[in-house]
C-alpha cells in the first residue's frame, strides 16, 4: 500500500480511470457484435447503420488511448470486411 498521500491519490485516480476505459471498451465490443449478427442475419441497411456506429466508437477510443491506433484500425477493417461480405452475399 502506498505511504505519501500523492501516491494513495494516483492510486484512486488510476482506478476511476481503468473503470471508464473497461466500459468503453465493452462498449466497442458490442457494438462490433451488432455488426456481425446484423450481416449474419442479411440485414444490409442495419450491418451499415451498425458499422458506422461502431466505427466512431472504435475512433473515439484511438483518439482518448484507450485502444492503440493500429488496433482501431484493425478492428474496423475486419467489422467493415464482415460486413461487406454479407452484402455481396446477399
Amino acid at each position: 500500500m502506498a505511504n505519501l498521500k500523492a501516491s494513495k491519490k494516483d492510486i484512486k485516480r488510476a482506478a476511476r480511470r481503468q473503470a471508464v476505459n473497461k466500459g468503453v471498451k465493452t462498449e466497442i465490443k458490442t457494438f462490433i457484435k451488432k455488426v456481425r449478427t446484423a450481416a449474419e442475419s442479411g440485414d444490409q441497411a442495419a450491418a451499415q447503420a451498425a458499422l458506422v456506429t461502431a466505427s466512431k466508437k472504435i475512433d473515439k477510443a484511438a483518439q482518448r488511448g484507450i485502444i492503440h491506433k493500429n488496433q482501431a484500425a484493425r478492428r474496423k477493417s475486419r467489422v467493415a470486411k464482415a460486413a461487406n461480405k454479407a452484402a455481396q452475399a446477399s
